[in-house]
């Protein structure tokens, strides 16, 4: 097999979109270049099954587009990290957190390092946990901080810290007498969430309808402090970590009701598709994280 990073690009393009065509248009190649260069990748193996609605990978085809992925990911990684010698940055880590790793279980760790480290960047970008765990699998990612829950098998992992979504109301609210709940027994109130876009708000929404509930909400922005300062005010009640929900009370007149549902129970690791395989300065990343690990 003979094949170009114009081939690999078109062909994560042709699996992306399920068609050579938009794959085409995708890559800005004409539509005859493109399935000549199909054809040309598919020299003694097939790697797409063609139908009406457009192409399937095949077996090969599947473990093709998993190394052109990691390939790809390689050479951004290399341009970027000789990019960031001309900006007198030497390397860079492109790193995917959910959203209590970003606000809450992260910032210091990842100072540390950047103070240790003045030659290294870090790319960071919040996801789900789920598309964090889709990331690392398909390359396209260094490391990852997510929910255990939502990771496979074959992802590497370390535990970096423990997580309870924990419910908020104001002292004078609802169940602020309480110590424990179920998620479902608050679907009647009133609630102060993230934006509907955000990490963790996606996982809360997605086990409310598991339960069959449509919680109302009031408001919803787009940090923890903000919304534990409307639960004070009791405007309604909220979902937050724990570790939020902890040092929000110490400033708020706030009460803390700790959840039964197994889905508020999160161990929160450190992932990567093979730690023994990164760039050495997301190695001396998970090195550092390793020593922060609770």
């Amino acid at each position: 097999m003979r094949f170009d990073l114009v081939d690999l690009q078109l062909f994560i393009a042709v699996a992306d979109q399920r068609s050579i065509t938009r794959g085409a248009e995708r890559s800005n190649l004409a539509l005859a270049s493109a399935s000549a260069r199909i054809k040309g990748l598919e020299d003694g193996v097939a790697l797409l099954k063609r139908g009406r609605r457009g192409v399937e990978l095949t077996a090969a085809g599947e473990s093709l587009l998993d190394h052109a992925r990691l390939v790809i990911h390689q050479i951004d990684a290399m341009r970027g990290d000789l990019a960031g010698f001309a900006s007198g940055v030497r390397a860079s880590v492109h790193f995917l957190a959910n959203t209590s790793g970003l606000s809450e279980h992260l910032p210091k760790a990842l100072a540390g390092f950047l103070r240790e480290h003045r030659d290294v960047a870090i790319d960071i970008e919040e996801r789900e946990s789920t598309d964090i765990a889709a990331a690392i699998t398909a390359g396209a990612a260094d490391l990852g901080f997510a929910a255990e829950h939502a990771l496979p098998d074959h992802i590497e992992r370390f535990v970096f810290s423990e997580d309870h979504l924990t419910l908020v109301t104001s002292r004078r609210g609802p169940f602020a007498g309480r110590r424990q709940i179920d998620f479902q027994e608050a679907g009647a109130c009133d609630f102060v969430g993230l934006t509907s876009a955000t990490a963790l708000q996606v996982h809360i929404s997605k086990h409310a309808a598991r339960l069959g509930m449509r919680p109302h909400y009031r408001a919803r922005l787009r940090d923890f402090d903000a919304i534990c300062q409307m639960v004070a005010a009791d405007v309604g009640v909220a979902l937050v970590p724990e570790a939020a929900a902890r040092r929000c009370a110490k400033l708020m007149p706030l009460a803390m009701v700790r959840l039964r549902d197994a889905f508020a129970n999160r161990k929160l690791v450190i992932c990567a598709r093979s730690f023994k395989t990164l760039p050495r300065p997301a190695k001396m990343l998970v090195e550092h994280l390793r020593a922060e690990a609770v």
